[in-house]
């Protein structure tokens, strides 16, 4: 018994289902019947009187559709006749109106549910998203395992760990004893393509320029520098480069300087194996016998037959892009904005005669360099935890053992407390060079004055800094990259909005790291990492948010807060909202400003 009621309630359900289905098949025009069926009784289900107002004559059937003036109906005996919207009285007028009117509703809930029923197929879906996908984003996809790839209006970006999937460091015979470290190239500090690049009107030569950071970024997510290293020799011919072009830099961050040409085993034949900052493609060598060979201009690149500008691998210098086709800004001696390396220990002295001749990864996590000094091997073994701290372990050519730990930023002086002690010394070594190259000497910062104002009694304090003017670390680079918290006092009676500005000036330029504008009068401080409050601006290196300090040079670096009285809004958008766009428009509207000067060491 339960069997069959079982199958009884089964087959009705699936009648139901099909009655159902039938029902939504049907074309609109039959959704407006009543409900009649043809050889149904003599009087139809769903039949009305309807009344012919001028005659006073009566007609009984069943309403079907109503067009213009015409009304469509079928009579008890099956006949379908037309009559006059007009000829029938206002009740019935008012009948059908009110019918039209569900009708239509039902036939849009109709469309919901074949809507609800049959959605976009997953290939409609897929060929809709790589309509919209550009095109930089296939020529990444070969790494996509290990990339975080993503894409807005303007730029494509590309978060990595900087680590390539094949054997580095093999080949070195100038070794400064860095060696590979992932990196956090993720987030807000990815790296960052152009997707409309623009031709510069003057191009730039890497000549001479940009010895400092990346030029390119290559397909597997690895930087590539300059070819000529920052003293301005060519890398590859100083021996400072394994057998795929590529060497760790201080912030033990590896990077090639030349073309990966080897990852066309990868990307196939004639398709991209990196992109230049700018926005242009780098391909690999050019096929001399090709039909459309065509020879490469000072930069190291040339137009195709469609007019697009892209580079080649060169096999002598330059190698890749000898310069900029496209538009970028320099700052620093590098492209400006692109990503930070964060060492966690010091950057160590060149060994002397060292040649690696062997690095593995003999568990993840863990890797091991093997060099050699005039026939003697001594190694470097080193294991990454995972919030972030490393061991090392130290074998010298003299059998020497000596172990280190650094956690994430241990190797930057803090105020209060002593250096760190020198790494231990290699045989072979030199005595150190001076940091930040020979003959370098830091401009002496002036401590005589700490703040100043152009209006008495405005003044600005922080909680974020020290009795001794030194700013609090987590507001760096060296700790949360927080905002520091800011209070002032004693603004004009006549101030609006306030803006604050941290920047800094350096031997060669003014930088600025935070704009806040737009601040209501009633608002006289933001707290330690601030959000939400007033409109924030642009940094030097594009991004809308608080840039902190990360000095790239040693010694004490004095840095400035600037709060501003004004007595309007400023009408200025937040992309365009530099510091300097901002002193510009507040000229005619500030009040008074008042600075807070504060210290950073690394």
């Amino acid at each position: 018994m339960k069997l069959r009621s079982m199958v009884g309630i089964t087959r009705e359900f699936i009648n139901s289902v099909f009655a159902i289905a039938m029902m939504l098949a049907i074309p609109n025009v039959l959704l407006a019947h009543e409900g009649h069926h043809h050889g149904d009784s003599e009087v139809a289900k769903g039949s009305r009187t309807w009344t012919l107002g001028d005659a006073g004559a009566h007609l009984h059937g069943t309403f079907v559709t109503a067009s213009g003036d015409d009304v469509q109906i079928r009579r008890d005996d099956n006949r379908l006749v037309t009559v006059k919207m007009e000829s029938l009285i206002a009740s019935d007028q008012a009948w059908i109106a009110n019918r039209l009117e569900a009708i239509e509703t039902l036939n849009q809930q109709r469309q919901l549910r074949f809507v609800m029923q049959n959605p976009p197929n997953l290939e409609t879906k897929a060929k809709e998203k790589a309509k919209s996908m550009p095109l930089i984003n296939q020529h990444f996809q070969p790494f996509s395992s290990t990339l975080k790839l993503r894409w807005d209006d303007e730029y494509f970006y590309v978060g990595s760990n900087g680590m390539p999937d094949h054997p580095m460091m093999i080949g070195i015979r100038s070794w400064q004893q860095q060696v590979p470290i992932p990196q956090k190239y993720f987030g807000d500090n990815a790296w960052r393509i152009p997707l409309h690049p623009v031709p510069a009107k003057q191009p730039m030569s890497t000549k001479g320029n940009f010895l400092r950071g990346a030029i390119a970024l290559a397909v597997n997510g690895v930087p590539i520098f300059n070819p000529l290293n920052n003293r301005g020799d060519d890398a590859l011919l100083f021996g400072e480069l394994d057998e795929y072009g590529g060497h760790c830099g201080r912030a033990d961050d590896y990077h090639y300087h030349i073309a990966p040409v080897h990852l066309e085993k990868t990307t196939g034949k004639g398709q991209p194996i990196a992109y230049a900052l700018d926005g242009y493609p780098i391909f690999g060598y050019q096929d001399e016998q090709a039909s459309d060979f065509a020879p490469l201009d000072s930069l190291g690149g040339h137009k195709d037959e469609a007019g697009k500008y892209h580079y080649h691998a060169t096999k002598t210098y330059p190698y890749l892009n000898g310069g900029f086709y496209g538009e970028v800004t320099e700052r620093g001696g590098q492209v400006d904005p692109q990503p930070r390396a964060e060492p966690i220990r010091p950057d160590l002295r060149p060994l002397r005669d060292a040649k690696i001749t062997d690095f593995t990864q003999p568990k993840p996590g863990s890797y091991r360099l093997v060099y050699d000094v005039r026939g003697q091997q001594g190694s470097v073994s080193y294991t990454l935890a995972d919030d972030g701290s490393a061991t090392f372990n130290f074998v010298d050519t003299n059998g020497r053992k000596t172990s280190e730990m650094y956690t994430p930023r241990d190797d930057r002086p803090r105020r209060g407390a002593p250096p760190p002690p020198p790494p231990p010394r290699r045989d072979g070594d030199n005595p150190p060079p001076p940091r930040g190259g020979p003959g370098r000497v830091d401009p002496p910062v002036d401590l005589s004055s700490m703040s100043r104002t152009s209006v008495s009694d405005f003044n600005v304090t922080s909680t974020s800094v020290d009795e001794k003017h030194f700013l609090s670390v987590d507001c760096t680079c060296d700790g949360a990259a927080q905002s520091p918290a800011i209070t002032w006092t004693g603004a004009p009676a006549e101030t609006k909005f306030f803006a604050v500005s941290i920047w800094h000036t350096a031997p060669d330029q003014e930088k600025s790291y935070w704009v806040v504008y737009n601040i209501p009068a009633n608002v006289t401080s933001l707290k330690q990492n601030s959000q939400g409050v007033g409109s924030v601006g642009v940094n030097d290196r594009g991004s809308s948010n608080y840039d902190p300090m990360c000095s790239k040079g040693p010694g004490l670096k004095k840095y400035h807060i600037t709060v501003f009285a004004l007595s309007s809004k400023l009408d200025v958008s937040p992309r365009d909202a530099t510091r300097a766009n901002l002193r510009k428009a507040m000229k005619n509207i500030l009040l008074g400003e008042s600075t807070l000067d504060v210290l950073y060491e690394r």
